[in-house]
């Protein structure tokens, strides 16, 4: 008598598999870290087996860069840079949106909101992955903030100044969101809740303006 033949998951159950396994390494690689994490962490908290990583993903290398990827891409279809302004906004009110975007995404909590705990990581203890994220996500935002600041600048400023003006702007929101655990702990009464985000975004914006606008008189 012939044996039958195992029939393949339908696809519906195999994209159920794959979204539990991303979800659940999610929680873990943010709590512990990619180098702290277990496979097997990760396929109890899935409740599914192990074979099913090495079906989906191949090994721990690469579910961890598609995790790193789908967290990315999930927070800018959230908050993309540029809210959604139309083409006719201003550079001022393009620059408020790259901010507040920008914020939002890194201090975004909730069940599917890893991206800014997974990149805090990769800041501190950077994996092979981080390339594939600049070079397929976050690259993209580089000419964006450029073409703001340029703007703003006015005059013939050299692309440097530009970098590095556009660095200046990224790194004030770095510094609150790396910063966070000092921050709490030196100024208990400052939260990060959505007013309070709010409220940074407004502050970064208009301290930002005000250095790109007295840089641009001054080089000119």
């Amino acid at each position: 008598m012939s044996r039958t033949a195992t029939k393949p998951k339908p696809a519906s159950a195999q994209d159920a598999t794959r979204a539990k396994l991303i979800c659940a390494a999610s929680e873990v690689f943010a709590e512990v870290g990619y180098r702290n994490a277990t496979v097997r962490q990760i396929v109890e908290r899935a409740g599914v087996n192990i074979a099913a990583i090495h079906y989906h993903f191949g090994d721990k290398d690469a579910l961890y860069a598609e995790v790193l990827k789908s967290a990315y891409q999930r927070a800018l279809a959230k908050y993309p840079p540029d809210l959604g302004l139309p083409r006719k906004a201003t550079p001022e009110q393009r620059l408020a949106a790259f901010v507040r975007a920008f914020l939002f995404r890194v201090f975004d909590e909730g069940p599917h909101s890893h991206h800014g705990k997974l990149m805090a990581r990769e800041m501190v203890d950077p994996t092979a992955a981080l390339d594939l994220i600049v070079r397929t996500g976050m690259g993209g935002q580089v000419p964006l903030l450029r073409e703001i600041v340029r703007e703003i600048l006015g005059g013939t400023v050299s692309e440097d100044v530009v970098l590095r003006c556009g660095m200046s702007v990224v790194s004030q929101v770095l510094f609150y969101h790396n910063c966070r655990p000092v921050i709490a702990r030196m100024f208990p009464s400052m939260k990060f809740g959505p007013k309070e985000i709010e409220r940074l975004a407004a502050h970064i914006t208009r301290f930002s303006l005000a250095a790109l606008r007295h840089y641009g008189k001054a080089a000119k």
